[in-house]
């Protein structure tokens, strides 16, 4: 999954013009969950398997393709892995994991399957997020974990609506981020469902990056671009990355572990993050020359 994963949308597998539309928008996200659980009634289950695997087996250049199945233990589990396992499937979305021990089920079922099928793992429920570190860690294949903001907000018996910027679910996102990057894989952060509050889905978006998440997660392809943007480093971040890196660069040279750059004090920690930054724009192909012209 070595590909710059900002944004990541779910669409339902029993509808066709959704999943013919993904291939189709003019800025697409950077990765689908092809929708077999909550996104689908049981009744429609069925179809939506074949609907999916359909989508799958085309394996169109585009947004990474992963599926999220119905939860480990649940009547449909079995039948969603059974239904995905074609060519074409790049990743297994598991919903309402509450322990180390449903990523490994989902591990040994991607077994049989070539190639390197990932797995990401969604943190919906005071117990999962108490398990997150052991959950992130459980297996090679999980490369992200994901944060269901409204099954946890059900779950610790929140309001149905949100307030200011979600601060109410500041401990949990915070700590997820965390169980993420202590198992050195991706962070995705749960949706923004008011799609009529364009200043809410921006503020959302900020202090998600700052809390650092890597990625969010959305219904609506209206968000993607927003998501995209400010998910990615603006002009006068890498202008100072730049800075930072050529400046230790030089102190090095002097013999120097630190340097004084517009007053703030730098030193090697400060330093790869700065370089890490400049990989990500170099990932997304941002280049120096957009960054000068601003």
């Amino acid at each position: 999954m070595a590909r710059p994963l900002r944004s990541w949308m779910f669409v339902p597998g029993n509808r066709q013009r959704f999943l013919d539309k993904i291939y189709e928008v003019d800025r697409p996200p950077d990765a689908v969950f092809l929708d077999l659980e909550d996104g689908v009634i049981p009744e429609e289950k069925p179809a939506a398997r074949e609907m999916v695997a359909e989508v799958l087996r085309r394996a169109q250049p585009g947004p990474l393709r992963t599926v999220r199945v119905n939860a480990v233990g649940t009547d449909w589990f079995r039948d969603d892995l059974e239904a995905i396992a074609v060519a074409g499937l790049e990743g297994v979305c598991v919903p309402k994991v509450e322990r180390p021990e449903d990523v490994l089920e989902v591990a040994r079922h991607l077994e049989r399957l070539d190639g390197d099928v990932g797995i990401v793992v969604a943190i919906e429920s005071a117990a999962g997020l108490i398990h997150a570190p052991e959950i992130a860690a459980a297996h090679p294949r999980v490369v992200a974990v994901m944060f269901g903001a409204e099954d946890y907000a059900l779950d610790i018996g929140l309001g149905t609506k949100r307030e200011g910027e979600a601060a109410d679910l500041l401990y949990a996102r915070s700590a997820l981020v965390n169980a993420a990057a202590a198992a050195r894989v991706l962070s995705i952060d749960g949706v923004f469902p008011d799609l009529d509050d364009p200043d809410g889905l921006l503020a959302d978006i900020v202090q998600s990056r700052r809390l650092g998440f890597d990625a969010k997660s959305t219904f609506n392809p209206r968000q993607v671009e927003l998501i995209n943007e400010r998910f990615s480093p603006t002009p006068d971040e890498l202008a100072y990355a730049r800075t930072v890196a050529d400046a230790f660069e030089e102190a090095t040279a002097r013999g120097d572990a630190s340097v004084a750059v517009g007053g703030q004090l730098v030193d090697r920690p400060i330093v790869l993050r700065a370089l890490r930054l400049l990989e990500v724009a170099e990932e997304l192909g941002i280049g120096l020359t957009e960054v000068s012209d601003g």
